[in-house]
């Protein structure tokens, strides 16, 4: 990679790095959504369908990260500016970390609300709201990581 005055050889480091964040983090709170909140599924057989909810939601996570990280590392390329690697990694960044948060969320929030809907099955509608505003998390990262790797 040849250096210029605008583009550093560490560069692409941190554009890589803004590529790779968003999958490790954000898989990471859909790993921890999926497995708390399907732990409870696991135990409440007879109401798997409404169970399921929480498990679904935790993965979808992961796929918000996953359309970041494939639009960042296709804008990749030799002689990046330090300037707009900087912005790679917020992006990545932005949709890491909030997917983490939101898989945390909705993992404590669907373990207690399949257990509560048990029962009481009206706090079905309770914990489709707060999973909702917990899913709405990793949407907020999204929509900051596009603004900032199209920019």
């Amino acid at each position: 990679m040849g250096q210029t005055k605008n583009s550093p050889e560490y560069a692409s480091f941190f554009a890589v790095m803004g590529a790779s964040s968003p999958m490790i983090f954000s898989a990471l709170g859909a790993v921890y959504g999926m497995g708390k909140s399907g732990a409870g599924m696991a135990a409440m057989p007879e109401l798997i369908m409404k169970s399921i909810i929480p498990v679904v939601m935790a993965g979808i996570i992961a796929i918000y990260s996953l359309v970041v990280a494939v639009l960042i590392a296709n804008s990749l390329n030799d002689g990046i500016s330090l300037y707009r690697s900087f912005l790679q990694l917020g992006a990545g960044l932005s949709i890491g970390l909030s997917g983490l948060a939101a898989g945390f969320a909705i993992g404590i929030v669907g373990d207690a609300s399949v257990w509560g809907t048990a029962q009481q099955p009206r706090l079905f509608v309770g914990m489709i709201l707060i999973l909702i505003f917990a899913e709405v998390l990793g949407l907020y990262g999204l929509m900051v990581a596009l603004i900032l790797s199209t920019k």
